[in-house]
């Protein structure tokens, strides 16, 4: 199944899904569902860990599409657990955190499906940490669902880096420049392909907390730093 298949059945199916966040109330009386929208942003909830970080990020992300493409987008974040088969509707899924990752059964079967069947995972480590409990525990989920070699490093020359803007490669993050986490500056993204289409894209360099910040401190910096967000939706709505 291509991406715009799986879209077009995801679409007509949307199911209603839980709002959270730091976001407007009347953004949240909005109403949920399709609505004639090209992109909702879904941050998935699973039972380990701390999924709920990076509060801010989604509002900026979204921002960003508005600001920089033609996409209806939906402006509120969506929160839907991830053992939930409605998730399987959505076009895009956030999941990050710093704890310790274990699937349950539930969501260890719907992370499968939805990947397998044309979704797209964006997994960011909050730790900046190779060797860190969020990313050791993470990737060994992904073995177990995928086999051991699922997760391998994009090359600098994939189509998500010119997407939509044109990257070298993945951006550093202040983090990394700044030392913190495992002290190294990470010079790839790791992915999962299935039937040559990219489902899942992981990321230990934070990019969560990096564009987490009040939206009105982005006129502070030189370069719009959620520029390679909007590469990675535009990538997965387009592939």
């Amino acid at each position: 199944m291509t991406r715009a298949e799986f879209l077009r059945i995801a679409a007509g199916g949307l199911a209603s899904a839980v709002l959270a966040g730091p976001l407007a109330a009347a953004q949240r009386k909005a109403g949920s569902g399709a609505g004639g929208y090209d992109f909702w942003f879904t941050r998935l909830s699973y039972n380990s860990g701390d999924w709920d970080v990076d509060q801010r990020m989604p509002a900026n992300l979204l921002t960003s599409l508005v600001d920089y493409t033609t996409l209806r987008v939906d402006p509120r974040e969506r929160v839907i657990a991830l053992s939930d088969p409605k998730m399987i509707s959505a076009p895009f899924c956030y999941l990050a955190g710093h704890k310790a990752v274990e699937f349950s059964d539930a969501e260890r079967r719907n992370f499968e499906r939805y990947v397998r069947n044309g979704g797209f995972v964006f997994v960011d480590d909050c730790n900046h940490d190779i060797d860190g409990l969020f990313a050791k525990s993470f990737e060994a989920q992904m073995g177990r669902i995928f086999g051991p070699k699922a997760l391998e490093k994009l090359p600098n020359t994939h189509p998500l880096y010119s997407s939509f803007f044109k990257f070298p490669g993945p951006p550093a993050t202040s983090f990394e420049l700044n030392g913190w986490g495992d002290d190294l500056i990470h010079d790839y993204l790791k992915g999962i392909t299935i039937n040559d289409r990219l489902g899942l894209l992981y990321s230990n360099k934070d990019y969560g907390c990096e564009w987490d910040y009040d939206w009105r401190n982005k006129r502070f910096l030189a370069e719009d730093n959620t520029k390679f967000g909007v590469n990675i939706v535009m990538y997965a709505l387009t592939n």
